[in-house]
């Protein structure tokens, strides 16, 4: 059950004494699987009014709270207290670990609460990471609130007073889904750029186009690889209008940093499968319905939302004009390359890598294998190369990405339950017959066994057996058809001299 760590109040005397405070007839909970982070918040706040300090919980969680959305972490912020005394404050009830004593944050060990200070950055080198950073327990809510990225996440919230502090107007950009950027300061953190591509698709935001301006000026800077996977993993993972994300990508220029995906941009299609659009449309349609199957398994839906993004990355260097109509033929094939270069830039993951590049070059195969009626061993060389769970998904989200016409998963329904039926839904066929039951029957180990038992597990996957009495049965036919080959191995090499 929620459980509520503070309710807003009227209070309209208030309103015109502090503006920096926005008093609202609505109430506010913090809805939360582990009530022992409200708790420990409630604790820290009287502690640190008790030692004649403020506490303000910042950020994210007071967003998703005025959202209606779960908190799974909390940020909070301590004005009006030196370091030393934050951290003798915390050490009565909490095991701390320090994140950098630069930046003054501190981590309550077994909950998810950081605990900082204000502080002042200034910038000193290109990147995310370069600023000088100076705690000022003094500063001003007003200016902490400015070094934030965005409106919506520079909104606090006091759980003594209950009081929402909101001096930069983003409880009003929330409700009218504005990503709006706190200060001019914002084009100092080239990352935020990326954050405003994923809160636009997590939130449903329009950017305001001041924002869009000024990360236009902005560039890369040398971002870190692992930042920028980590918004792209955000967008795909926690993104329900991923669509909106590309557009913000387009709009802000910064497609320019992912060319695989600007080249969608103006890649036609047949009007009549793809009524939507270019490959760009398409692709962010696709994404879209990929994010309403989401199956809440981080890595699952991480690899089969990449799946997704590069699914037609090579339809720009195939798309051509025949008889009147777009074709791509081999799209497919060609969406490799750019799909190794897209995630190579991003990520040294090679596992999940050489997990989405066959969800490119099959994911054509569900419709193609139920067109032509395909049998089962057709499946089973299928499950060889991609793991079928995965590869329907990206299908059922490919067809459903061409609105206004209706998805038809047909092809990917088929091929789920002929997949389930032979047991191959998320793994590929194993041999049966390993060397051991060759030696079981007698055969001499030697570089004939490979051939062998390849030859048994192509009559596997063609269906000639499908357990181990079968299995055997297929092995003694053929030995007794063609003899024990390591035997006749070395009968040739004594009639040709070899010994």
């Amino acid at each position: 059950m929620p459980t509520r760590l503070g309710q807003l109040v009227p209070a309209p005397d208030r309103q015109t004494k502090h503006p920096l405070r926005t008093m609202t007839p609505m109430s506010i909970e913090f809805r939360t699987t582990d009530p022992q982070l409200l708790e420990a918040v409630q604790w820290i706040a009287q502690e640190t009014r008790r030692e004649g300090g403020v506490l303000h919980v910042v950020g994210g969680g007071v967003r998703d709270a005025l959202l209606h959305r779960e908190v799974a972490d909390l940020d909070l912020e301590l004005f009006g207290l030196e370091p030393s005394a934050v951290r003798t404050l915390l050490d009565r009830r909490f095991a701390l670990d320090q994140v950098g004593e630069a930046f003054g944050v501190l981590k309550l060990r077994g909950l998810a609460i950081d605990v900082g200070l204000p502080r002042r950055e200034s910038k000193s080198g290109l990147g995310h990471r370069s600023f000088d950073v100076l705690s000022d327990p003094h500063m001003s809510p007003a200016e902490a609130a400015q070094r934030r990225d965005f409106t919506l996440n520079a909104i606090a919230y006091d759980p003594l007073t209950r009081e929402i502090i909101d001096p930069l107007g983003g409880v009003a950009d929330l409700e009218a889904r504005t990503l709006r950027h706190t200060s001019e300061r914002f084009a100092e953190d080239p990352l935020r750029v990326l954050r405003g591509m994923q809160f636009v698709a997590r939130f449903d935001l329009a950017p305001a186009s001041e924002t869009l301006e000024i990360c236009r000026r902005m560039t890369l800077e040398g971002l870190p690889a692992e930042r920028i996977f980590e918004e792209w993993r955000k967008l795909l993972v926690q993104g329900h209008r991923i669509l909106n994300g590309l557009r913000f990508l387009e709009d802000s220029g910064w497609i320019r940093y992912f060319p695989e995906i600007g080249a969608l941009r103006d890649c036609p299609q047949d009007p009549e499968w793809h009524p939507e659009g270019d490959v760009f449309t398409h692709v962010g349609h696709v994404l879209d319905a990929f994010a309403k199957a989401r199956i809440k398994d981080p890595w699952e839906d991480l690899v089969v939302g990449l799946g997704c993004l590069c699914h037609d990355l090579g339809k720009p260097t195939t798309t051509v004009r025949e008889e009147g109509r777009w074709r791509s033929k081999g799209h497919e094939t060609a969406g490799e390359g750019p799909t190794r270069s897209l995630l190579g830039r991003m990520t040294a993951q090679t596992k999940l890598v050489e997990s989405v590049v066959p969800l490119v070059l099959h994911h054509m195969k569900p419709f193609q294998l139920f067109a032509g009626r395909a049998g089962d061993a057709a499946i089973r060389r299928l499950a060889l190369k991609v793991r079928i769970d995965r590869l329907v998904r990206v299908a059922r989200a490919d067809s459903a990405g061409r609105p206004p016409l209706e998805a038809d998963d047909q092809a990917e329904r088929w091929l789920e339950e002929k997949a389930a039926a032979l047991a191959l839904r998320d793994s590929a066929p194993q041999p049966l017959l390993q060397g051991r039951h060759l030696i079981e029957r007698g055969l001499r180990p030697g570089p004939d066994f490979g051939p062998l038992l390849e030859r048994c597990f192509e009559a596997q996957i063609e269906g000639d057996f499908h357990d181990m009495d079968s299995a055997f049965g297929f092995l003694d036919r053929l030995l007794e058809t063609e003899g024990d080959p390591g035997a006749t191995s070395e009968r040739n090499k004594v009639e040709s001299g070899g010994v």
